[in-house]
Order: C-alpha cells, then sequence, then structure tokens
C-alpha cells in the first residue's frame, strides 16, 4: 500500500512539475506586426523606389518572407483616390525589408496600401503608409 501511495506522490509531481517548468510559448498574433516605411519621402517622377521594412512590434526585429499579395498606391491623403499608379514589387535589399516601384505623377501625399500574410500567422495583415513626394 505504502509504495502505490508513493507511486502516486511521485507521478503527481513529475506532472506539476512537467507542467510549471514547461516554456512558455509565445503566441502572437497578425497585430503584433506592422510594415513601416524606411524613407517618408521621393521624389516626384519615374520609376522611384520605395522601401518598407516588417516589424514584429513586440520584439522590433524585422520580418522576412511575407508574402505581398495586394499594393496599391494613390493620391487618398490628398483627396484623390482616383489617381492611381501601377506599382511593382522588387526584391529587398535586406531581410524584413520589400522594395516597390511607381511612378510618382505629381508631388503630394501617396497611399501605398499592403495586404500580406505573415509566414506562421493566420489572418492578412494590412498597412496603409503615407509617401510624400517632392518636387
Amino acid at each position: 500500500m505504502k509504495t502505490s501511495t508513493i507511486a502516486r506522490a511521485l507521478a503527481a509531481a513529475l506532472i506539476g512539475l512537467s507542467v510549471t517548468g514547461a516554456p512558455k510559448l509565445a503566441l502572437a498574433d497578425i497585430k503584433d506586426y506592422e510594415f513601416q516605411l524606411v524613407e517618408p519621402t521621393v521624389q516626384a517622377g519615374a520609376d522611384k523606389i520605395v522601401t518598407v521594412r516588417l516589424v514584429n512590434k513586440k520584439t522590433g526585429k524585422p520580418v522576412p518572407d511575407a508574402v505581398i499579395f495586394a499594393s496599391r498606391l494613390d493620391m487618398a491623403p490628398d483627396g484623390m483616390q482616383e489617381m492611381a499608379t501601377k506599382v511593382t514589387s522588387m526584391p529587398g535589399t535586406e531581410p524584413g525589408t520589400y522594395r516597390f516601384k511607381a511612378n510618382f505623377g505629381m508631388a503630394g501625399r501617396w497611399q501605398l496600401s499592403l495586404g500580406a500574410k505573415v509566414q506562421g500567422e493566420t489572418g492578412t495583415l494590412e498597412s496603409k503608409l503615407v509617401v510624400t513626394a517632392q518636387k
């Protein structure tokens, strides 16, 4: 009888130790990520490059390998949503950066809208960044 009581106590202690001693998994959320402009201004004109960085807001680290499936550039901040231009995705120069080539037909504020999937996360990251084109 003593042996079974000791065995049960030992089993309960091991289970308790494994539960409390197990490392806690950090559960991330798609809201923990954000796009940031590397440079908020560009020169107005053709074939200008806009670079954005995707970061984890909790750690501050860049996030590589996101899949950007939607991009749009228009003048919505200046009330001209209909003035949109083509955006071409280009390879980033360092991990966590994403580059886009576009024609900034006139000076003013342009909105870069992005939709992306972050590897290992559920949901879609949507972002709207304002780039200022100068003469």
